[in-house]
């Protein structure tokens, strides 16, 4: 069935290449290469809307991320299509939302009866979902190779096992993409990735990537390439070398280290400080890796005819994982149905529209990349595959898009960081939550209440109910798989789970957090691995 799928697909790029815009040849080409731009797509894993200076954050420095928001446009209503990684991941490479391709969590993530192995004692029993890429749909980078485009990918992956690798889905090169979401063995070399050779011990993951996406750069200066950025970075588990993590924590001293770092969230302790200097080191890595992908670019003479994407697959960890930053006044965080958990940074650079850092607040989100690029690219849009992403190409050239239309987010699952099982549906201003638990919901309105804190259902019943049956109505219109009643559910254990939370979490992580801000903190003797090497 793969093996006619993929034929498929290859009678398709036949097609597409003899329609309308044709087959250039390689001279012809090089001559049209303005009218056909470059693009470097990166994205950020686990990269919460205020982890960036740019965007407020007065504890992280990023001036090279900073650059790409100045130099394009900052997309202020930005949004992941999940609040996990794999989801909003698929929906990148698709333009679909993830109810309707079917990836509705993190790849690897227990559902069904499976899950009651991690003793969480939950009401419902998470939802079945798709567990690699559809090879029956053309993805983003299919449809780029399809124009000629040389097609690159570096970095985390996660969207499938081997078969529904990087390669699979239209990259025609891939370092680092696998099926693992987090980076095993560490961020510094010797690290475990079979599509990533170690070569000095001690090299910083993310400087890796961006030199090999660098190198891509220089060898295909003289054609038209897109290539794909995906950091593994600032995923857990979150690590830096001593002279960052020093850089840090002398700044959390000197900004002054608040009494309290955390606070308890509906189901586990949340952090509501940006004082963590291993994280703080880890976006600074992340960002002088994207310093050397734009010094390529200038280089090689690109940077007015390349496009440059920036943004994050899902909210900052507040919560779960390494617990790692605060995304306030954004409530929650990546796993979490409010704002903080899909809120993201959202930064379009298209260098001959000359934007400098301008901020439009139209809601938009990751299914809009794919649309978004073949419009800028002069490709013809494939509207039967990106059908919940639209083209942003007119609000980047200054004019208005004259649509009314909903957003959807489904995640019928629990996630690692204290989310709940729900989905989601916003219009204009007003977001709507359905739980699945009970069926409850919340209603808010996001110009007057960016933090969640006041659920308006009963005042503007009319609006929720009108909310609620175009959420559930489009939810049954592309049958989204849903979760199940537990029938082992017990009440008595979940609470003694949620009171242990409360007494014996929350102040281990508070224990933790000064841990990581004390003079003489040393996670071991050569600092991850980052000592073993002077480079």
């Amino acid at each position: 069935m793969k093996a006619i799928l993929h034929l498929l697909k290859f009678s398709f790029f036949a097609v597409l290449c003899l329609g309308i815009q044709g087959c250039k040849n390689n001279e012809s080409e090089k001559s049209d290469r303005y009218k056909k731009p470059n693009i470097v797509f990166i994205l950020v894993d686990d990269l919460g809307l205020h982890d960036l200076s740019v965007t407020g954050s007065t504890f992280y420095e990023t001036p090279n991320v900073d650059r790409i928001a100045k130099e394009g446009m900052i997309f202020t209503q930005g949004y992941a299509a999940s609040r996990v990684c794999s989801p909003s991941r698929a929906s990148i490479m698709l333009g679909k939302f993830t109810a309707r391709h079917g990836i509705t969590d993190w790849i690897g993530a227990a559902s069904g009866t499976d899950w009651r192995k991690h003793g969480r004692h939950d009401k419902l029993l998470p939802a079945e979902y798709n567990h690699a890429l559809p090879a029956g749909d053309v993805s983003l980078a299919e449809a780029l190779r399809a124009e000629r485009y040389q097609t690159f990918f570096a970095g985390k992956w996660h969207l499938g096992n081997e078969g529904s690798y990087p390669e699979d889905h239209g990259f025609t090169i891939n370092r680092g993409g696998w099926e693992k979401g987090s980076p095993i063995g560490g961020y510094f070399s010797p690290w475990e990735n079979p599509k990533l050779p170690n070569k000095t011990d001690g090299e910083n993951l993310s400087m890796r990537l961006a030199k090999e996406t660098a190198n891509f750069i220089e060898q295909q200066k003289d054609s038209t390439f897109f290539a794909f950025l995906s950091f593994y970075a600032v995923h857990g588990q979150i690590q830096t070398s001593e002279p960052k993590w020093q850089k840090y924590r002398d700044k959390a001293e000197a900004q002054g280290i608040a009494e309290r770092g955390y606070e308890m969230e509906r189901v586990l302790p949340i952090r509501i400080v940006q004082d963590n200097p291993i994280y703080g080191g880890l976006v600074e890595a992340m960002d002088e890796a994207v310093g050397l992908v734009l010094k390529a670019l200038s280089d090689a003479g690109l940077e007015e005819n390349t496009i440059v994407v920036f943004t994050s697959d899902n909210g900052g960890v507040a919560s779960g994982d390494a617990f790692s930053t605060s995304n306030l006044p954004l409530r929650g965080g990546k796993g979490y149905q409010w704002e903080g958990g899909i809120r993201e940074p959202y930064f379009i650079k298209v260098p001959w529209l000359k934007n400098n850092g301008a901020e439009n607040d139209f809601p938009v989100t990751g299914a809009d990349f794919y649309p978004t690029l073949l419009d800028l690219a002069g490709i013809e849009l494939l509207p039967e595959q990106h059908q919940d992403g639209i083209s942003l190409k007119p609000l980047l050239e200054g004019e208005e898009i004259d649509v009314d239309r909903p957003l959807f987010w489904h995640y019928p699952h629990y996630g690692n960081q204290g989310g709940n099982p729900s989905s989601v549906i916003r219009q204009k201003n007003w977001k709507l939550i359905h739980y699945w638990e009970d069926g409850s919901e919340e209603l808010y309105n996001l110009d007057t209440d960016i933090g969640e804190q006041s659920n308006v259902l009963d005042q503007h019943p009319e609006i929720a109910k009108s909310m609620s049956d175009t959420l559930l109505g489009w939810l049954k219109e592309v049958e989204a798989n849903m979760p199940e009643k537990d029938i082992e559910f017990n009440a008595e254990l979940a609470q003694k789970r949620h009171e242990d939370m409360v007494t014996k979490r929350l102040p281990a992580l508070e224990a933790q957090r000064m841990e990581f801000l004390s003079d003489d903190f040393q996670p071991n003797p050569d600092w991850w691995g980052s000592k073993l090497t002077k480079d």
